[in-house]
C-alpha cells in the first residue's frame, strides 16, 4: 500500500472537484456568462439614458411658461429668468433661476421654478401686495406686509393708504426714533395697517406715525382714529368696528387702549 494515495486522500480529491479558477468553479460558466451579459447591458442602458437626457435633441428647453403675474408681465419675468434655451432640460438649475428672479424683480415675493417635461420650464410667481405707500419724489414707494419697500410707481395703487412719517428731532418722537429707527417704525405702521378691519382699511387715506406708541389714521371722509402702537391689533380692530357702529356720527375714535375706547365729535 506504500506509495499510493490512501482512501481518505482519494475522497478528498473527489470533493475538491476539477481544477480551474475559483470563480468559475463556484458559479459555473453559464451563470458567469449571464452576469457578464447583464453587466454589459446595464452599462449600455446607462450610457443610452445619459445620452437621451444630455445629448439628444428630444429633452431640451424649448419654451418658458409664466403664471401669477399681475403688475409684472410674463415677458419681464422671462427676460429676468434668463433660462438658456436649447439646453438639456435636466441640466437646468431651478434654484438659481428662482434666486435670479428675486434679485432682478423685487416685486416678486415668492417664485417656484420647475421643469415641465419634455421641453418646458414653468415659472409661477406671487407678487408682493402693497399695504402702505411712501411718497418718494413725484412717485410712490410700495411697502408690503413685511415692511419691504419693493417698487416705486408714478401713481398710487388703489387700496393702499399713504404712510406719513411725522418724525421730529424733539420730545418723545425723537426718543422713539433714536430707540427704534425709521425702518422699525415703518414696520410698526405696516402691522397697524394689517390689523385694520377690511372696511376701515378701504377708507383709510393716511397712516400717520409720530412715534412707536402714536400711530393714527385719517379716513377719506374726514374721520380720524387714534390707534396707538401696533400691539393688540386684533382687539383694537374689534373695538373700532363696534365703536363705529355704536357712534356712527362720531368724527374721532380712540382705540389705543382697546379696553377703554372713546369717541368724540359729531
Amino acid at each position: 500500500m506504500a506509495g499510493g494515495p490512501s482512501t481518505v486522500e482519494r475522497g478528498a480529491e473527489r470533493r475538491q472537484g476539477p481544477p480551474g479558477p475559483p470563480l468559475v468553479r463556484r458559479l459555473g460558466p453559464r451563470r458567469l456568462r449571464l452576469i457578464i451579459a447583464s453587466t454589459v447591458a446595464a452599462v449600455l442602458l446607462g450610457a443610452g439614458g445619459a445620452w437621451v437626457l444630455y445629448g439628444s435633441p428630444w429633452l431640451r428647453v424649448r419654451d418658458v411658461s409664466v403664471s401669477g403675474t399681475d403688475v409684472l408681465t410674463p415677458e419681464q419675468v422671462r427676460d429676468a429668468a434668463q433660462v438658456p434655451l436649447d439646453t438639456p432640460l435636466v441640466s437646468i438649475d431651478t434654484d438659481e433661476i428662482a434666486a435670479r428672479l428675486e434679485r432682478a424683480l423685487p416685486r416678486i415675493g415668492e417664485v417656484d421654478v420647475s421643469r415641465s417635461w419634455p421641453h418646458g420650464v414653468t415659472v409661477e410667481v406671487t407678487e408682493r401686495t402693497p399695504v402702505l405707500l411712501i411718497r418718494h419724489g413725484s412717485g410712490y414707494t410700495e411697502v408690503d406686509e413685511e415692511g419691504v419697500r419693493f417698487a416705486t410707481v408714478p401713481q398710487p395703487p388703489k387700496g393702499a393708504p399713504l404712510l406719513e412719517l411725522a418724525l421730529t428731532n424733539s420730545g418723545s418722537t425723537a426718543a422713539s426714533l433714536r430707540r427704534f429707527g425709521e425702518d422699525r417704525l415703518v414696520r410698526e405702521a405696516v402691522r397697524a395697517a394689517g390689523g385694520l378691519p377690511s372696511d376701515v382699511l378701504k377708507t383709510t387715506k393716511t397712516v400717520k406715525v409720530r412715534s412707536y406708541d402714536d400711530i393714527s389714521l385719517d379716513l377719506t371722509d374726514g374721520r380720524t382714529v387714534a390707534w396707538g402702537s401696533a400691539e393688540q391689533g386684533a382687539a383694537k380692530a374689534r373695538t373700532l368696528s363696534a365703536l363705529m357702529k355704536a357712534a356712527p356720527d362720531a368724527r374721532h375714535f380712540d382705540v389705543s387702549v382697546p379696553t377703554a375706547p372713546a369717541s368724540a365729535g359729531s
